[in-house]
């Protein structure tokens, strides 16, 4: 049943917007529809008709709504959650099975380890070179050890 009152509501929805798209433009909004395309009726009479026409497949639009909606209240399903005054039951089905449920790592975990498998190890660092001079150890006397190397100030 319910299915053919959403066959036919289709089926007025169409018929709406075609009879709608049909009818003579009264502001020439876009400069379409308002032109002399009425050879088949007379001005007059293709108002008459169109206007008609839109009457009765609006009234038939609001009559299958309202029927659908009533067919859809009267359905026993799932209660609603306004009808129960916004209390619900928390849910008690499982989530999964063993066989559903994941292993707890994330999927950027999982493709982290799969491409460190495929990739080769980096190469080592290359050994400091040994033509460098060393840095000079700090005096002896002063109290603090300068955090970097020492830069000649001119005295």
């Amino acid at each position: 049943m319910t299915t053919v009152i959403i066959v036919i509501h289709l089926m007025i929805v169409i018929a709406l917007i075609a009879v709608i798209l049909l009818q003579r433009s009264e502001g020439g909004a876009l400069g379409i529809g308002g032109g002399g395309g009425g050879a088949m009726f007379s001005a007059r009479g293709s108002a008459n008709l169109l206007t008609r026409t839109t009457t009765i497949l609006a009234a038939a639009f609001f009559v299958t709504s309202l029927a659908l909606g009533l067919i859809a209240k009267s359905q026993q399903g799932a209660p609603s959650i306004l009808d129960s005054g916004g209390a619900v039951a928390p849910a008690t089905v499982p989530l999964g099975d063993e066989s559903t449920r994941g292993t707890g790592e994330g999927l950027l975990n999982t493709l982290r380890d799969s491409s460190s498998e495929a990739t080769p190890p980096a190469p080592a660092a290359p050994a400091p070179p040994t033509d460098v001079p060393a840095v000079p150890a700090a005096p002896s006397g002063s109290s603090a050890a300068p955090s970097g190397p020492q830069v000649p100030t001119g005295e």
